[in-house]
């Protein structure tokens, strides 16, 4: 009888210096990416006669916490106290945070799953719909606002952001990945679509509705409704920011501490997050 030999698969043995030159190169491209936050932080830090120095410093000679308190001073100076505008901005957030989870969710379960003439044109609409910026759409969803008489109310800018492109596509190419016999044994059990979709899908895509949490909370914590919102008790906190930032060079310093104050949310949420992100990233892709 012949003899087969059966060769063993040498085990990766990577060599120091490429494994400390991965290292640097990691660590340097993580510092770049921190550097605009940690300059934010700083010039946030800073007295209003260091904006001015030159060269410019990359740290605060005399550090200050006056700028925080001076921006929450002119915010309370405001025609409308500022509880009224972080309201409207948590407001906005959570209804379009929840409700892109809700409906594009629902929507890509139907696109991903269920068969049905005209759902290949439709998963066609959706990919070439993500080609197009939103201004592009800005002056149509206008029109369609106005024509409603939803302009200068909460609809205004909540509407048309329940469901996005990229979240349609996002959720659809993640549920696509589930297997269609989890689907059928849930079928034979007599569970219905909706009932499929919210208790057997859902599940097992939650790093990807994580992560979509992220995107749509990012997105909405930042809207500032120009051009929809005209009342001053309508107006999110970054249309405040915008018009404080706007006050000249004696406002820097509160510029700087009313951008910081806005960023802190979603760096907040993402932290917290941050495994689910790293797991989409990883299953992205992967089919059995």
């Amino acid at each position: 009888m012949a003899k087969f030999k059966i060769k063993k698969r040498k085990k990766y043995s990577g060599s120091l210096g490429g494994d400390i030159t991965i290292f640097l190169f990691l660590a340097i491209v993580g510092l770049f990416m921190l550097f605009p936050i940690y300059l934010s932080v700083v010039q946030s830090l800073k007295p209003r006669e260091e904006f001015f120095l030159f060269p410019p410093r990359l740290y605060p000679i005399r550090p200050t916490t006056q700028n925080y308190t001076e921006l929450f001073q002119v915010a309370g100076n405001m025609w409308v106290p500022f509880s009224r505008y972080l309201f409207n901005s948590v407001f906005i957030t959570v209804v379009i945070t929840v409700s892109q989870i809700l409906f594009s969710s629902s929507a890509a379960y139907v696109l991903a799953k269920v068969r049905a003439p005209g759902i290949k044109i439709l998963n066609k609409i959706i990919e070439i719909s993500l080609l197009f910026q939103s201004t592009v759409t800005f002056v149509m969803v206008y029109l369609v606002m106005a024509k409603l008489g939803m302009i200068n109310t909460y609809f205004a800018i909540t509407l048309p952001f329940i469901a996005t492109p990229l979240s349609l596509f996002f959720m659809r190419q993640f549920m696509g990945q589930i297997h269609d016999s989890m689907i059928e044994a849930a079928q034979l059990d007599g569970a219905g679509h909706l009932r499929i979709c919210w208790q057997v899908v859902m599940p097992n895509v939650k790093p990807a509705w994580i992560t979509l949490i992220i995107f749509a909370f990012n997105g909405a914590w930042q809207m500032t409704g120009y051009s929809f919102i005209y009342n001053e008790a309508l107006k999110p906190i970054p249309t405040v920011m915008e018009q404080i930032k706007l006050s000249g060079l004696q406002r820097m310093g509160i510029a700087a501490a009313a951008s910081v104050f806005i960023m802190v949310p979603p760096m907040v949420l993402f932290v917290f997050c941050q495994s689910n992100v790293i797991e989409t990233m990883a299953q992205s892709g992967l089919k059995d």
